[in-house]
């Protein structure tokens, strides 16, 4: 029986390595264990700033197809798919995102989510397929999540996408140079073998859980859904953002917890109208008006107003 091509194909892959630095790694007591896992951690911002250059074109694209209506689609396996689909759960309460804006796709569907589906990332039919059913169109950016590089069913959705004429990102833990994959924009942030022999659930999903981090945060800035380093589009769905819209409104505004509450309620427990209806000293209608005007941006609304905007000033 011949050697599978999958194997030759895996064999050389830099996340499939064996790292020469932790060879004895089952004989060390648990301190040196831990202690030899933390040092490889360390070289893994290393290794994403290398990639800033190509993950800012990213965020550029991504913000002239958000104003323009498009959206966001996550594609991955395992681990990787996993973080594509946290950093999409988290954009709506942290930035009052539409849930359709961000939408985060992991082969096996959402059972995957917690218990492995192993052999679901082996169909390109499948990737492509899921893609279809979510309606991604021209207008969309699709961004392929794999350390390996080589999982068919993220190369299925990215084919599909590209026929489509969507945007295409893919996001992979292996040297640009060897990538045969035609997408936009590849970010490449290589961390090297893993602790463990192909565990990509350790530096390269690190390293892909910051990229994740600084794609969409960004772009949420380039928004207006950020004031100063605070957020100020988020959806009060539990008690702690709640409490943590009004603590936004004193730190901004001045006034006091009962005035805060106040003001939310008034602004429909909507932080940036509450900030500019102080600030600018108007009304719920006005407020929301003058945000309109600034295309969300509460800097530039309150310019608008003739207010000079300094989120820092009642600290």
């Amino acid at each position: 029986m011949g050697r599978s091509p999958v194997f030759d194909e895996i064999r050389d892959l830099v996340t499939e390595g064996r790292n020469p630095r932790t060879l004895d790694l089952d004989v060390l007591t648990t301190e040196e264990v831990l202690l030899l896992i933390n040092e490889e951690d360390r070289g893994v911002p290393y290794a994403v700033v290398k990639e800033i250059p190509y993950i800012a074109e990213a965020v550029e694209i991504l913000v002239e197809t958000f104003k323009r209506g498009g959206k966001l689609f996550y594609v991955g396996a395992g681990t990787s798919g996993r973080l594509g689909m946290l950093d999409a759960a988290e954009c709506p309460p942290t930035y009052g995102t539409d849930p359709e804006m961000i939408q985060g796709i992991i082969a096996g569907g959402y059972k995957a989510l917690v218990w492995a589906q192993e052999g679901a990332e082996d169909s390109r039919e499948d990737g492509a397929r899921d893609l279809r059913e979510r309606g991604v169109t021209s207008g969309d950016v699709v961004m392929g999540i794999a350390a390996s590089r080589r999982t068919p069913y993220v190369l299925g959705a990215l084919e599909y996408a590209r026929r489509v004429g969507a945007k295409t990102f893919f996001l992979t833990c292996t040297p640009r140079e060897e990538l045969n994959v035609d997408v936009d924009v590849a970010i490449c942030p290589v961390v090297g073998p893993e602790v463990v022999m192909g565990s990509t659930r350790m530096k390269s999903g690190t390293a892909q859980k910051l990229v994740l981090n600084m794609l969409t945060t960004t772009a949420m800035i380039k928004l207006g859904k950020v004031y100063g380093n605070m957020m100020v589009d988020l959806q009060a769905t539990s008690q702690k953002l709640v409490e943590r819209s009004k603590r936004v409104v004193m730190m901004v505004t001045g006034v006091d917890y009962e005035e805060a509450s106040g003001l939310l309620k008034e602004a429909g427990g909507h932080v940036k109208t509450a900030i500019v209806m102080v600030l600018a000293g108007v009304g719920a209608p006005e407020a929301r008006e003058l945000l309109e005007r600034a295309g969300g941006f509460v800097r530039r609304a309150l310019e608008l107003a003739g207010v000079k905007s300094d989120p820092s000033s009642r600290w």
